[in-house]
C-alpha cells in the first residue's frame, strides 16, 4: 500500500482532458490575479494622482482593467489551450509552467519598470520606451541605473520568478486530483473549438455585434488617472511597437477634409495682415511677412534658452507659491511674460525642432529629427538668420548624438556647437548626460562674449540637469525643496536650473551686447502634476516664455494672455528684428495677431499616441484617436477645467485642428515645407 502510494506520489497521474481544462484556467487565473494586484501597486505608486475621482471611478477602472487583461492572460495561456489537441502536449506539464512562468515573469517585469514610468510620464507603456532603446545605451542604462531603485526592482523580480514556479507547480498538482480515460481525437477537437470560441468573445472584449475591445474603451470617467489604470501596459507597449516598427507613414494623421479646404482653413488661420502669400500652388503657406516698423525692437542679437523641464505649474510669475524659480521671476518683471503658453510636445525632442525650426509636433512624426523627413528644409531660426550673415553657437550639456541633434541642426544651418566632450575641468560632470547648467551658462557667457562685435549673432542654451537622474553638485548652491516632510529631487532640479539661468543674467547684463539683444527664454516641456487637466494633461505642455529686450515692456506690456506654442516663438523673433521675411512657419507673430484674436496652438504628447488637441484663448479641443472630441475651458492658475457643451465651437475648433495637422504632414511628406522650394535645407 505503502509503494503504490510512494509511485502515484513520484508519479502523477497523466493529465486528461478535464485536467489540461482545469489547469489553463488556474493559469488564466492567476494572470488575471497578478494584473489586478499590478494595478493596484500602479494606483498606490501613483497615488499622489488621485485628486478629486470618487472610489467609483476607480473600481470602474479595475473593472476596465479586467476586459483588458483576459486578452493577455488568454494570449499567454494559448498553447495549453492548443494542447488540447494533443496527448504528448497535455502530459509536457513542465514544459506548460516553464512558458507560463517565462511569460509572467516577462509581463511582471515589464511592469514594475511601468512603475516609475508613468510617475515620470503620467501614460502608460509607449513608443517611447523604444525611442529610447535607439539612443546610446550606455547612456540610457546610466540614468536608468541612477536615476531609479532598479536593484531593488531586479531582485523583487526574481524572487516574484521564483514564487511563479512554484505557484503553477501548485496548480499542475491541483489539476491531477483525479484522472479520466483517455480521450478520443474528436472529442478533444470539439472541446478545442468550444474553448477557442470562448477566448475569443472574452479576447474581443465585446458579446455583441460591434468593434472589440480597444483602448478607448478605458476612458469612461472624468479622471484621466483613473482611465490610464483601466488600461494594460503589456498591450499599451504591443500596440506601440505594432506602431513603431512599421512604416511611420503610415501612423500620420487620417483627415476628413479634402486637400484644398484644409489648406484653406490653415491659410485663413496662420497669415495675417502682415504676411504676402507666395507659391499658393506649390507650398501651403509659404510667404513673405512684412512686419510693422512700430512693433521691431533695438536689438539685432538673439538668445534662445530652452530650458528642461520647465514647469508653469511651480513658476512663480506663473502663479505658483512654491519659491521654486525666484530668478525666473525676478527676470519676468524685466520683461514680456506669456502666461498662456505651451511647448508643442512633451519631450525636449520636440521642443528642439518645434522651437528651433518651427515646425509643429505631428502624428507619426513626433521624432522627427531622427527620420529621413528630419532632413528636409524647414524655415527656422537658422535659415532666417543664416541668410542675414549671423554668427551662431549651439551650447548644450550633454552630447550632440542623442535625439540626433547636431545632424538635424547642423543640415538646418547652424554651424558651431559647444558640447559635453568640450568643457574643461567642469565643476560638475553627471555621468549620464554631462556638465551642471551652471557649467553650460558659464560656458554659454564665454561664447557671447567671444563673438565679433561687428557682425549679429545668435545662440541656443540649452539646459539638462533638470533630468532622471537629477545629478546635482554637491554642496549644492540652492536650498533642497521639501514636500510632506522629503525632499523632491525633481523640483530641488528645477529650483538649481533657475539658479544658474539668474547667475547667467548677471554676467550677461555686464557684458556689451546685453543692451542689443533679444533673450528667449522658454520651457521644452512641462511634467506632470496631481491636476491632470484633461486627457491632454496640461501641466505637461504649459511652460512660460519670456522675452526681454530693450524697449519690451514699453510698447507690449509685461504680460500677455494670448495662447502661444513654440512654433510661434521663430516668427515672434523675426518680427522684433525687423525687415522682411520669407517663411514658411507652422506658427504667427504672437505680438501683431489681429484685434480681438486670443491665440491658437495644436499640441500633442510625445510616444505615438495620436491624442491632439487645439487651444485658442481658454477653452481646449482633445480629439483623443477613435474617440469623439471633448471641449473644455480650463484655467491654470486656478487648476481646474470646466466641460463644455458648444457642438458649434467645437466644430469650429475641430476643423482647424484637423487642418493644421493634415496640412503640415502633407507639406512635410512632400518635402514642401521650407522657406523656399527644393530641398536644400541651408539656403
Amino acid at each position: 500500500m505503502r509503494d503504490a502510494h510512494q509511485a502515484s506520489t513520484q508519479n502523477p497521474p497523466i493529465p486528461g482532458l478535464v485536467s489540461q481544462l482545469l489547469f489553463t484556467l488556474y493559469a488564466v487565473l492567476t494572470f488575471m490575479v497578478m494584473f489586478g494586484l499590478l494595478r493596484l501597486a500602479l494606483l498606490l505608486y501613483n497615488n499622489h494622482l488621485i485628486g478629486d475621482a470618487r472610489t467609483g471611478d476607480f473600481l470602474e477602472s479595475f473593472f476596465n482593467g479586467a476586459r483588458f487583461d483576459i486578452r493577455v492572460a488568454l494570449i499567454a495561456c494559448a498553447p495549453l489551450l492548443l494542447a488540447l489537441l494533443s496527448r504528448k502536449a497535455t502530459a509536457a506539464r513542465g514544459w506548460q509552467r516553464a512558458w507560463l512562468t517565462l511569460t509572467a515573469s516577462l509581463c511582471l517585469f515589464t511592469s514594475l519598470g511601468e512603475l516609475d514610468f508613468y510617475k515620470e510620464f503620467h501614460q502608460r507603456l509607449n513608443s517611447l520606451v523604444f525611442q529610447y532603446l535607439q539612443e546610446d545605451m550606455n547612456t540610457v542604462l546610466s540614468m536608468l541605473w541612477n536615476g531609479f531603485p532598479v536593484a531593488r526592482y531586479l531582485v523583487a523580480w526574481v524572487l516574484a520568478t521564483a514564487a511563479l514556479w512554484l505557484l503553477f507547480g501548485v496548480l499542475d498538482r491541483a489539476s491531477r486530483t483525479h484522472t479520466t480515460p483517455s480521450s478520443r481525437w474528436y472529442q478533444r477537437s470539439a472541446t478545442f473549438v468550444v474553448c477557442l470560441m470562448v477566448a475569443v468573445l472574452a479576447g474581443r472584449g465585446h458579446a455583441e455585434q460591434g468593434p472589440p475591445l480597444r483602448w478607448g474603451d478605458a476612458y469612461t470617467t472624468d479622471s484621466m488617472f483613473a482611465n490610464h489604470l483601466g488600461l494594460n501596459g503589456i498591450l499599451s507597449l504591443a500596440d506601440a511597437a505594432s506602431t513603431t516598427f512599421s512604416e511611420h507613414r503610415d501612423n500620420t494623421w487620417d483627415s476628413s477634409l479634402a486637400d484644398e479646404d484644409a489648406t484653406a482653413i490653415v491659410r485663413d488661420m496662420l497669415l495675417t495682415s502682415n504676411d504676402r502669400l507666395i507659391d499658393e500652388h506649390d507650398a501651403a503657406v509659404r510667404r513673405i511677412s512684412e512686419p510693422d516698423a512700430a512693433g521691431t525692437l533695438p536689438v539685432r542679437n538673439v538668445v534662445v534658452i530652452l530650458l528642461e523641464s520647465f514647469a508653469g505649474r511651480h513658476v512663480g510669475a506663473l502663479g505658483s507659491t512654491d519659491n521654486i524659480t525666484p530668478h525666473f521671476d525676478s527676470l519676468a518683471k524685466e520683461g514680456l511674460l506669456f502666461n498662456r503658453f505651451f511647448s508643442n510636445g512633451t519631450h525636449t525632442h520636440q521642443g528642439m525642432f518645434a522651437t528651433m525650426a518651427c515646425f509643429p509636433n505631428l502624428p507619426g512624426f513626433e521624432y522627427l529629427m531622427r527620420t529621413p523627413e528630419g532632413g528636409h528644409a524647414f524655415s527656422g531660426l537658422p535659415q532666417q538668420l543664416s541668410t542675414r550673415g549671423y554668427q551662431d553657437v549651439y551650447v548644450y550639456n550633454g552630447n550632440f548624438q542623442w535625439d540626433n541633434q547636431s545632424g538635424f541642426f547642423s543640415n538646418q544651418g547652424m554651424r558651431n556647437f559647444v558640447g559635453r566632450e568640450d568643457f574643461v575641468n567642469p565643476v560638475f560632470m553627471d555621468p549620464t548626460w554631462g556638465v551642471s547648467d551652471q557649467d553650460m551658462f558659464d560656458r554659454g557667457a564665454k561664447e557671447l562674449d567671444a563673438f565679433d562685435r561687428e557682425k549679429p549673432f545668435y545662440a541656443l542654451l540649452q539646459s539638462l540637469s533638470n533630468h532622471t537622474p537629477y545629478a546635482l553638485p554637491d554642496p549644492l548652491p540652492v536650498q533642497p525643496v521639501m514636500v510632506d516632510g522629503k525632499e523632491d529631487i525633481h523640483l530641488t532640479a528645477m529650483r538649481y536650473s533657475d539658479w544658474a539661468l539668474g547667475r547667467f543674467f548677471e554676467k550677461a547684463k555686464q557684458s556689451p551686447y546685453y543692451k542689443d539683444t533679444l533673450f528667449v527664454v522658454v520651457g521644452d516641456h512641462g511634467f506632470g502634476a496631481p491636476e491632470q487637466l484633461t486627457e491632454m494633461d496640461l501641466f505637461r505642455f504649459n511652460v512660460p516664455l519670456l522675452l526681454i529686450a530693450p524697449g519690451i515692456q514699453e510698447k507690449f506690456g509685461g504680460v500677455s494672455d494670448r495662447v502661444g506654442t513654440q512654433v510661434d516663438i521663430v516668427p515672434t523673433i523675426m518680427a522684433r528684428l525687423g525687415g522682411d521675411t520669407q517663411q514658411q512657419c507652422w506658427g504667427r507673430d504672437l505680438l501683431s495677431l489681429p484685434d480681438g484674436d486670443p491665440g491658437t496652438g495644436v499640441i500633442k504628447p510625445s510616444g505615438g499616441e495620436q491624442t491632439v488637441a487645439i487651444v485658442r484663448g481658454d477653452r481646449i479641443l482633445v480629439k483623443p484617436k477613435d474617440l469623439e472630441p471633448r471641449l473644455y475651458r480650463y484655467d491654470l492658475r486656478g487648476r481646474q477645467t470646466e466641460k463644455l457643451d458648444d457642438p458649434e465651437a467645437a466644430t469650429v475648433l475641430g476643423q482647424q485642428m484637423d487642418a493644421f495637422i493634415h496640412t503640415a504632414t502633407q507639406s512635410l511628406l512632400s518635402n514642401k515645407a521650407g522657406a523656399r522650394g527644393g530641398s536644400q535645407a541651408v539656403p
